[in-house]
């Protein structure tokens, strides 16, 4: 029997990367998948590499009309789901000095407040007994140079996770999170920097690491799919790091 057999699931940032690698397990294990995402062509472009059984759902997570329609189209096209994976985030290195408001708010605005309304609007949707799995981040247990913002919002995300646990707890919803290391995924790309001092802080973060390598979206996944099915059904409030030793050794 597959892991996901009949149930379907919301994955948020769902077009590349941790988010794609998922909805590709959880649709092999029996899941319907939704995934969201902002960028109308990478959505477009996602849903098509999916295929069947697969909804894409246009929508920016601090836009909170935008999840109101994601819930909306949850309830006309589903009724319900089964796992909702809280996954989209932004991280952008920045020297703390040079942060400025407007960066530390979209951060924050993305990674903290996308988090938390995205499962406040979503919660009616699951069904009672149901897992929620917020993407957090091994870096809310140690530090990283240029990363205070993105690991202070994450480890806020963390603590959601928990106080989501209790809030849930009468529907028996549980929430648990998964904490990735450095993972080879779009998101470096986007980290605005230049192609030399990139390849650089790729280096250091190799060096770091205990296994000496960057992980992959797809290992994540599996970890993901374990916090999804009923193989971790007494996990409440935990966090599953997936970072090749980088916070523990």
């Amino acid at each position: 029997m597959l892991r996901l057999d009949d149930k379907t699931a919301v994955i948020t940032g769902g077009t590349s990367g941790i988010g794609l690698a998922t909805a590709q397990l959880f649709l092999k294990e029996g899941a319907k998948v939704i995934i969201t995402g902002q960028n109308p062509t990478r959505l477009q472009e996602a849903a098509q590499k999916l295929g069947n059984n697969t909804t894409a759902v246009l929508a920016n997570v601090v836009n909170l009309a935008d999840l109101e329609q994601l819930a909306q189209k949850v309830k006309e096209t589903f009724g319900s789901i089964d796992v909702l994976f809280v996954n989209a985030g932004v991280a952008k290195a920045t020297p703390f000095k040079e942060v400025t408001e407007a960066k530390f708010d979209e951060e924050m605005a993305i990674n903290l407040k996308g988090a938390f309304f995205t499962v406040q609007k979503l919660e009616p949707t699951i069904k009672d007994g149901g897992s929620v799995i917020m993407t957090t981040t091994c870096l809310d247990q140690t530090a990283m140079m240029g990363e205070s913002v993105y690991s202070a919002s994450k480890a806020a995300v963390r603590s959601l996770a928990r106080s989501f646990s209790v809030e849930l707890l009468e529907r028996q919803i549980r929430v648990n999170a998964i904490a990735p290391g450095p993972i080879e995924t779009p998101i470096w790309s986007k980290m605005a920097m230049p192609q030399e001092v990139m390849e650089e802080a790729a280096k250091q973060v190799v060096g770091r690491t205990p296994l000496g390598r960057f992980g992959k979206p797809e290992e994540i996944a599996k970890a993901v799919l374990f916090l999804a099915s009923d193989d971790s059904s007494f996990m409440l409030g935990e966090e599953i790091l997936v970072d090749g030793g980088w916070a523990t050794l």
